[in-house]
């Protein structure tokens, strides 16, 4: 099989990558949202993000929810060739079971319909789908990060899923003449043997699984102390953040950075690295508001809050 290009292997977008980096230290940040152009590497980074977990020893598969999916192929169905051929009622899973403990990714997904999106929230919210059709009753657990892309230009994400992602960032052209040379000359050596392009970076994604596994193991023990959970919540309210799963998802973030970086306690570096990703897509905007202004006021409030400069 061709090999997956590597996780390390592409430049830019930081943000993404570590709040990619960040569900998967910590599952229960629950998804990332990275709106922006086309054609920034946004599919390929969460498809070698597959990639990297495996070499970290975490089973956690990435299944792709194309825009077309049917009812059926969302959710599963009835087996319709063994109930003909045996008389059996039984269940044929669908991609909500095929990513159960990974990574669903849907790209355009501002352009989803609006029954898979109503789908999408009620798993969300309970961890499991359930099933009923076709005299065929089934639940099964489906508990996954939702991974989602897509040019806000192009169409409005509904509010309610938009704020089922626990992360997001934007993800633009990068511009830097250098930087972009590099970008081409290495998709090129890539396309013209996968193989030995990987080798040339499977020390530095060995080193990464290394960390990613290690932080995995340490997050429970990363200590969240009083001051830290104050800043939170006041960060929260000084972005006029709407609802109350930001501060949740504040503190379940700058813990997991916290283990990325092998801190034993969140400190407030960690609290305010882990804010814009966090709230920019949590607190009012006006329709089409370009995202540096949301930017721009959560990293106004961190230093007003918490005295550091957002990363």
């Amino acid at each position: 099989m061709t090999p997956t290009y590597p996780f390390t292997a592409v430049l830019g977008h930081d943000e993404f990558k570590t709040a990619l980096l960040l569900t998967a230290v910590d599952p229960g940040i629950s998804g990332v949202l990275a709106t922006g152009d086309r054609g920034t590497a946004k599919s390929t980074l969460i498809r070698a993000l597959g990639e990297l977990l495996a070499i970290s020893g975490i089973d956690a598969p990435v299944v792709d929810l194309p825009l077309g999916a049917t009812e059926d192929r969302v959710v599963g169905a009835l087996d319709v060739d063994r109930a003909l051929r045996h008389g059996e009622a039984v269940f044929r899973p669908g991609l909500l079971a095929d990513a159960h403990g990974g990574y669903l990714y849907i790209d355009e997904v501002n352009l989803l319909d609006d029954f898979v999106v109503d789908l999408l929230l009620d798993v969300a919210a309970s961890g499991i789908n359930i099933v009923e059709r076709d005299g065929l009753s089934h639940r099964h657990p489906a508990r996954f990060v939702l991974v989602g892309s897509g040019n806000p230009e192009e169409g409005q994400l509904r509010p309610q899923l938009e704020d089922r992602f626990g992360l997001s960032t934007h993800v633009q052209t990068i511009t830097d003449v250098g930087l972009r040379t590099q970008i081409v000359r290495q998709r090129l050596d890539y396309d013209s043997d996968p193989d030995v392009f990987a080798e040339r970076f499977s020390v530095r994604q060995h080193h990464l699984a290394q960390r990613l596994a290690a932080a995995r193991a340490d997050l429970e023990g990363v200590e969240v102390d009083e001051q830290i959970l104050s800043d939170a919540v006041r960060l929260c309210v000084e972005v006029d953040a709407v609802g109350h799963r930001g501060e949740v998802m504040l503190i379940r973030a700058a813990r997991a950075l916290a283990a990325l970086r092998r801190h034993p306690t969140v400190t407030r570096g960690d609290l305010a690295d882990a804010a814009i990703p966090v709230l920019r897509h949590r607190i009012p905007r006006e329709p089409f508001e370009r995202p540096t202004v949301a930017t721009a006021r959560v990293r106004n409030a961190v230093v007003s809050v918490v005295g550091h400069f957002a990363a």
